[in-house]
């Protein structure tokens, strides 16, 4: 017979008189026992592994999400700082103490900002004490509209604030928004309507005043003196034409201001329309005993309305007749200035201009010398005029001037690309 080995592990009761099948059977379960747990733990590791994949996975992926939600944070915030700043109101917003917690770039250029003022008072920031007894208010009404506020630091600056309460749910919220309106602009226009209408009324009072003054003078008996009628009926008329031609200027100003004048734009020669105003002129010239003088040459040609350059030229030597030196001289020159237009100066050799009213003097009904003015007649719109004429032509106008030693009003339009000759 041949041995069997006795395999370790087998119950006790197996032993030699245990017949061949049973060991068999024995080892076979052993063996599949073996095979089983060597699955099992196969299967355990394969399962484990796919757990830990699946948690890198959940991982990667929750990263994946927390960037997409912070880049997506960051991009809305960027949104909703770029609507912030692009817009044209100043916003200034306050936590629960009063301390600024934000202003945008609207806000910082109306204050001239160059520092950063968060978590500074309104005191501390701006020293406005208007500011201050608007935000002591508004808890109490909870919303403030129209407040204008004209701050010290910015001197002719007028601004239009609007501002809210915003009450929080917890203890420590809270706080305020105030919005920024500038209303410099708007000011400044109602200042000019105000101050034109009240000078229009003046300019159309006094002839009218004239006229009547000396119609009843006449009417009461001095029509009886045919020298005294002569007199005053010529003094009559002159009135009447200062009317005339201060319901003339007001039209052209209104037409070019509005953009509906019509420009009949053409190539000319500018000394002929210099030498049609100087021979309009020169009657008023002689009787100052002014000389005026042109220095244009006359291959010079211009891209212009002639009829309106001529008044533009017109208006600029009557006013040098009227107020440079008697006894002196205008002159008119012109040049190109090697970017496609023409400069033309107008030069007199009066009392110049002082600087403070160099900036004024072509704004409507501007005198600088009111009483000279009334003397030498006109209707304070001329040089307004000028300067929206030569603004329909693309072109700029200044005066350039020293006390004591005259004063150039110079402009530019285009030139027609001939070279003077």
């Amino acid at each position: 017979m041949v041995a069997i080995p006795v395999i370790a592990g087998l119950p006790k009761h197996i032993g030699a008189g245990t017949t061949t099948a049973s060991r068999i059977m024995w080892i076979g379960l052993t063996i599949l026992s073996l095979v089983g747990l060597a699955w099992l733990n196969r299967w355990w590791r394969r399962r484990w592994q796919g757990a830990v994949g699946e948690t890198r996975r959940w991982r990667e992926l929750n990263e994946r999400l927390a960037g997409a939600h912070e880049r997506d944070r960051l991009a809305s915030g960027r949104r909703q700082s770029a609507l912030f700043d692009s817009m044209v109101e100043g916003v200034l917003v306050l936590d629960a103490q009063g301390r600024v917690q934000l202003v945008n770039a609207s806000f910082r250029r109306m204050f001239k900002l160059t520092n950063d003022i968060t978590g500074r008072t309104i005191m501390e920031a701006f020293r406005l004490r208007e500011l201050q007894e608007l935000l002591e208010q508004l808890p109490a009404r909870g919303r403030v509209t129209d407040f204008e506020l004209q701050p010290n630091t910015l001197r002719g600056q007028t601004l239009q604030v609007n501002a809210v309460s915003l009450a929080g749910h917890e203890e420590g919220e809270g706080g305020s928004m105030l919005v920024f309106h500038d209303l410099t602009h708007i000011k400044q226009l109602e200042n000019s309507r105000k101050e034109f209408v009240a000078n229009v009324s003046h300019e159309l009072r006094t002839p009218l005043s004239m006229i009547k003054g000396y119609l009843e003078t006449l009417l009461d008996g001095a029509k009886d003196d045919p020298e005294v009628a002569d007199r005053f009926l010529k003094i009559i008329e002159k009135h009447a034409d200062r009317l005339t031609f201060l319901i003339e200027d007001l039209l052209n100003i209104s037409n070019l201001e509005s953009g509906q004048a019509g420009m009949n734009v053409q190539a000319v020669a500018l000394s002929e329309i210099c030498d049609r105003v100087i021979e309009d002129l020169r009657q008023l010239a002689e009787k100052r005993e002014m000389q005026i003088t042109s220095g244009i040459a006359v291959g010079l040609r211009v891209e212009v309305d002639p009829s309106r350059v001529q008044q533009v030229l017109f208006n600029l030597v009557d006013n040098a007749i009227k107020y440079g030196r008697k006894g002196g001289q205008v002159a008119i020159s012109a040049s190109l200035d090697g970017e496609g237009f023409a400069k033309v100066c107008v030069r007199d050799d009066g009392p110049g201009i002082p600087p403070d009213a160099r900036e004024h003097v072509f704004e409507r009904f501007y005198r600088l010398d009111k009483a000279r003015s009334r003397e030498q007649g006109g209707t304070g719109l001329g040089l307004a005029i000028v300067k929206h004429i030569v603004q329909a032509h693309s072109g700029e106008v200044w005066v350039e001037s020293e006390l004591g030693k005259g004063a150039a009003f110079c402009f530019t339009v285009p030139a027609a690309g001939a070279a003077p000759v």
